[in-house]
């Protein structure tokens, strides 16, 4: 089971699992751009985030964007303006992950109501302790980070939890007695451009 709070991510496996053909232009210019993206508002606004083209839409502007953020204002609209990129290589068929996918579940839910048995292994990737707490409508708070640590402490089976090392990270998941491990990641997706390494915290139970 794969759970992630943006539904318009869950969309696109549930799509590829349907099976799954760009359809719709995928040029790098920035007229089409900022026009597939008004298209992609409108279908979220209209109740159409579901569907095959709004699928095929969200692969191309997480594409094209700046920089690969996923990022929505308060209304549930996708603002991220146009990327810099020499060139992009876009996919027009996801047909090779169909029978891969028909064996896993999507969702799109609260992880407290997730339905999930004592033993099964989870990893959990909440988004990481920065400013930027916008990869969904509904945002992404401290009480969220908390509240997310403490629901998988209480879980009897073994747990992974990766976040970025910062001091309140580190002192809220040893409170919780999670083993901690660092090492530094690279960034492949950076709100300002910045791909330095950064310091990640691996922590785990039951293992």
């Amino acid at each position: 089971m794969l759970n992630d709070i943006n539904p318009h991510l869950v969309n696109f496996y549930r799509q590829i699992r349907r099976g799954l053909s760009v359809e719709i232009e995928t040029r790098y210019n920035k007229k089409l751009f900022y026009a597939h993206r008004a298209r992609f508002n409108q279908l979220i606004a209209n109740g159409s985030a579901r569907t095959k083209e709004a699928a095929q839409l969200f692969y191309y502007l997480n594409r094209t964007c700046f920089n690969g953020l996923c990022r929505f204002n308060r209304d549930g609209e996708f603002n991220v303006p146009f990327g810099q990129y020499e060139k992009i290589n876009y996919a027009t068929d996801f047909h090779a992950y169909q029978e891969l996918f028909r064996r896993w579940k999507f969702a799109n839910k609260d992880l407290a109501r997730l339905s999930i048995e004592p033993d099964d292994f989870i990893y959990a990737d909440p988004p990481y302790d920065v400013e930027f707490t916008t990869y969904s409508a509904g945002g992404f708070s401290w009480d969220d980070q908390v509240r997310t640590a403490e629901l998988l402490a209480k879980h009897r089976g073994p747990v992974l939890l990766s976040n970025q090392a910062t001091k309140r990270i580190i002192d809220l998941y040893t409170r919780l007695g999670f083993d901690l491990r660092f090492f530094a990641a690279p960034r492949r997706i950076s709100c300002n451009g910045n791909r330095a390494k950064a310091r990640e915290v691996l922590a785990s139970r039951n293992l």
